[in-house]
């Protein structure tokens, strides 16, 4: 019997440590399906999954699929795969020169962001939030993207938040080496279809880290919390999963494949450091089984503080539950 033929886009180039780039290439592949595959930078992937849904299957937005949810007519069921995470809050650059010294500094500032309602952006404030006491609506953000997922949907920002758009002849960066702005919370090094700074804002002279040791604060939230900040997540087109129920299971184990042959090698190599006495026992019993787990389970926790950071931020206007965007028969994994 032929194979199902499905596209797929992720983005493997824009993110080195994307889980999934052995779906992409070829190395996995689905029972029963052939997929057509492409590579797309994430925001703009998402930008053309809302407006035109033009792939079948795509790495796609938490907040995007929460919206869609509340609307009650998302075209897209979520798979509980998580091809890229990060501590996003850390990722914040202030000017060196800046009088910022710790979080609750940034109020009162001028703050660039690539877009207010991205994935990247939502985590960074509500993390600021919960952990530092930082108020958004104490800060000015400057929003560069001149087309946005958030005008697709209309989004609004909740009531004191003061948003401006950059014009098209600046960017974070110019911004910010013209002393413009004070600091940046989330911005795109390439140049896409919505992102235009085009280059490393963390990179820049005269720039520095809100956070002086971000792997250390990194750390300590993950401690404190046991929340590893999801980017993304896998969705497939609800009408091909009506026609062919078995595509969401047959996906999600390839996926899960794909995950476990880029992870064995790097549990190999750590192997020979407890074999050679390098890290002790002790250490070995410290390692968790999968530093990136897939699932519902394993990551509920995770997902639903992205749910209510949605609902906090005004991305819905109700806490969506997790049964909404994801796929019934992957609930208990």
């Amino acid at each position: 019997m032929a194979k199902l033929q499905l596209s797929i886009a992720l983005a493997v180039s824009e993110q080195r440590s994307n889980l999934t780039r052995l779906i992409l290439d070829g190395t996995v592949s689905p029972d029963g399906i052939d997929l057509m595959p492409s590579d797309v930078y994430s925001g703009e992937l998402i930008w053309r999954q809302v407006r035109a849904a033009e792939f079948d299957i795509a790495q796609m937005s938490v907040p995007v699929l929460l919206m869609l949810a509340e609307r009650g007519d998302s075209p897209w069921v979520a798979l509980p795969v998580f091809p890229f995470r990060d501590f996003h809050h850390t990722r914040f650059q202030v000017r060196q020169v800046s009088d910022i010294q710790q979080p609750t500094d940034l109020h009162g500032k001028h703050v660039g962001v690539a877009e207010y309602m991205m994935t990247a952006a939502v985590w960074s404030r509500g993390i600021l939030q919960d952990e530092f006491g930082v108020e958004p609506q104490k800060l000015t953000w400057y929003q560069e993207r001149l087309e946005s997922i958030g005008k697709e949907f209309g989004y609004q920002a909740p009531a004191g938040v003061s948003i401006h758009q950059i014009p098209a002849d600046k960017t974070i960066a110019t911004m910010l080496a013209a002393e413009e702005l004070d600091g940046a919370a989330i911005t795109i090094a390439g140049t896409t279809l919505l992102d235009r700074t085009g280059v490393s804002v963390a990179a820049q002279p005269r720039i520095r880290p809100l956070f002086p040791d971000p792997v250390a604060e990194n750390a300590r939230y993950f401690q404190k919390t046991g929340i590893s900040p999801i980017n993304h997540c896998v969705a497939v087109r609800k009408s091909v999963l009506d026609r062919h129920p078995w595509v969401a299971l047959n996906l999600y184990h390839a996926f899960l494949e794909a995950k476990e042959r880029l992870i064995a090698p790097a549990r190999d190599l750590v192997e020979s450091y407890f074999q050679f006495g390098y890290l002790s026992l002790d250490d070995r019993r410290g390692l968790p089984a999968d530093p990136f787990p897939y699932g519902i389970l394993a990551n509920q926790k995770t997902l639903e503080t992205m749910a209510r950071y949605g609902y906090e931020q005004n991305l819905t206007k109700r806490l969506v539950s997790l049964e909404e965007i994801f796929s019934p028969n992957t609930m208990d994994s």
